[in-house]
């Protein structure tokens, strides 16, 4: 990874009409395919996120909801739900000018790095033709569900090799 000033703040009302725009450039290819006017791609859009929201919000009120920030400014979002024996991997997106430069790859590894720790295994859902797919597959996660919208992917539990016992 570059070196970026970069930290997670946790999520506010106030970040909605970021978390809209981050959520609409997730889905520019898609959109484009559709031969929708760009007003009706805005409404629908708007609508999905809406609904996806209202559903994080209710079905994981114990997750931590944070804004990726670079120097203040909020760059992208990190979801996760931590339960004692998964966490779920809620979301992780970055605006386009912020993909590929390694930001995804170091929060997902400190998640797998608490997990590991913790003793947990990690559970995401991942659309087919997502390219991040290829991030969870070099970091063990297998594909353990397919719902056609969506793979459910997995990396088990793992414990360190060395345990501190002077703890």
């Amino acid at each position: 990874m570059s070196t970026f000033e970069l930290n997670l703040r946790p999520f506010r009302e106030a970040d909605l009409c970021f978390l809209r725009r981050l959520y609409a450039t997730t889905r520019v290819d898609e959109m484009a395919s559709t031969g929708w006017s760009q007003p009706a791609i805005d409404a629908f859009l708007a609508q999905q996120f809406d609904a996806q929201h209202r559903y994080y919000q209710e079905h994981y009120q114990d997750a931590q909801f944070s804004l990726i920030c670079h120097q203040g400014q909020p760059i992208g979002r990190l979801y996760v739900f931590r339960g004692p024996s998964t966490f779920n991997l809620i979301d992780i997106a970055l605006l386009p000018e912020w993909r590929g430069h390694g930001i995804g790859t170091h929060y997902l590894k400190a998640l797998i790095d608490e997990a590991d720790r913790a003793g947990t295994a990690i559970r995401l859902f991942v659309e087919a033709a997502n390219p991040a797919r290829r991030l969870y597959d070099r970091f063990g996660f297998v594909v353990c569900g397919d719902n056609r919208a969506y793979l459910q992917m997995q990396r088990g539990a793992r414990t360190p090799l060395v345990q501190d016992v002077s703890a």
